[in-house]
């Protein structure tokens, strides 16, 4: 059979592909490619930065119970100096079971503290409020110096206890070892316990302890401290004693701010406002310094008596020196202005002084918008001033209330919500 021309071209691709079959079945493991696929381009990721951790402000703080605890485990013997230093560190906390800690802890260690270790333990015990600890201290101490009774004596007025501090101070007086000792021996204390035991006189209402401790004062050589003089002349004039508050003041040879101000504190209760106008004025002459306390005072004495002129002088004298603005000239000026009938200079000087108001200026600002029948301002005052954070009068809250419910204004709404 001839085949044609036409089917050549297909026989031999016939053949072609029978060799290629029997190739495949001599070479049994076939090479197998996969298809090539050109992967997708990514950015490369920017580089991560960390920040470094910011370095707290805070110091690791170590407890006195750490160090004591460090040192027993360590078995090492506590030296006198790191007590001394562990005894202040608790004197500032105030922490009275670190306090109780450290004062077992010593009492067990065996060693024999001195004198001045023991009056730091009983300051450490009264900072504390460990009273009763103080006093077993006290008690035990076989030898005491005027520091010794100092402490205790503040601690008992501290703790508003002033029989007992009144009675240690005269079982003080009759101690052997201190019955010949002067200034110089009684150290730095000798204000401190004189200050505590005639505010312990006031409370106990003991004028001849009092004038004991005067007494006592000159022999020892204090009568010139500007602190116990200014103290001795509020003494007397709490108790009424107003010559022996004006004897005082004559024999002050340097009259600082705090003499001068008790003295117009004292003329202020004696409802001797000529007398505290006077003194206002001779301590101007005289050049010394007067403060924010020395203005309240000598404003309130104008408040009383109704001179709202002087007070105008007065508000002008503090402005001129700074003080106007302080929180309790601030007061005494709401209230000047308010009682005496000047409501919108209580209102300038009220407003004037917002950073710096307190509760009692609020209070002050109240009672004139009660007395001039102004029920809404005062809701709106109130309102303001709790959203300060300040507490109101139970006084002054129901008279507000009673005052708006009664006269119908729509204050008494706001009063109510709030």
């Amino acid at each position: 059979m001839e085949i044609t021309t036409a089917r050549a071209p297909a026989l031999l691709h016939m053949n072609i592909q029978l060799k290629n079959l029997n190739n495949f079945a001599a070479n049994p493991k076939p090479q197998i490619q996969l298809p090539l696929h050109r992967p997708k381009y990514k950015l490369p990721l920017k580089p991560v930065r960390i920040k470094p951790a910011k370095k707290s402000k805070q110091k690791p703080v170590t407890t006195t119970s750490d160090i004591l605890r460090l040192m027993d485990g360590l078995k090492l013997a506590i030296p006198i100096d790191i007590y001394t230093s562990l005894i202040k560190e608790c004197t500032e906390s105030g922490d009275p079971f670190k306090a109780i800690e450290l004062h077992e802890h010593i009492r067990t260690s065996g060693i024999r503290p001195s004198l001045y270790v023991i009056n730091r333990i009983l300051l450490m015990h009264v900072s504390s409020g460990c009273l009763e600890h103080a006093r077993k201290v006290f008690d035990e101490m076989s030898v005491r110096d005027f520091n010794s009774w100092a402490i205790l004596v503040a601690g008992c007025v501290q703790n508003g206890d002033h029989g007992e501090a009144t009675k240690l101070f005269v079982k003080m007086l009759s101690d052997k070892e201190l019955e010949n000792a002067g200034a110089d021996q009684m150290g730095f204390s000798v204000p401190g316990i004189l200050m505590c035991v005639l505010r312990a006189c006031v409370c106990t209402v003991d004028f001849e302890l009092g004038r004991q401790v005067h007494g006592w004062l000159w022999k020892v050589g204090f009568s010139r401290n500007d602190a116990l003089s200014s103290f001795l002349i509020s003494f007397y004039g709490k108790l009424k004693h107003y010559e022996g508050a004006e004897r005082v003041f004559q024999q002050v040879e340097c009259r600082d701010t705090a003499v001068w101000t008790s003295r117009i504190v004292n003329c202020c209760n004696d409802d001797n406002f000529v007398g505290v106008a006077n003194v206002f004025k001779e301590m101007g002459e005289e050049g010394v310094k007067k403060n924010e306390y020395t203005f309240s005072i000598v404003l309130k004495a104008c408040r009383r008596m109704g001179a709202i002129r002087y007070g105008r002088q007065v508000h002008a004298n503090a402005m001129k020196l700074g003080l106007a603005s302080d929180s309790f000239v601030q007061c005494a000026l709401v209230d000047l202005y308010g009682k005496c009938g000047a409501l919108s200079d209580a209102t300038r000087v009220f407003e004037f002084g917002r950073s710096k108001r307190n509760s009692a200026c609020y209070n002050a600002m109240l009672a004139n918008y009660m007395q001039h029948g102004l029920c809404v301002k005062a809701v709106r005052t109130l309102h303001e001033m709790r959203t300060a954070g300040f507490k109101p009068r139970e006084a002054m809250l129901d008279r507000v209330e009673l005052a708006c419910c009664g006269s119908g204004d729509r204050g008494s709404d706001e009063l109510t919500e709030h």
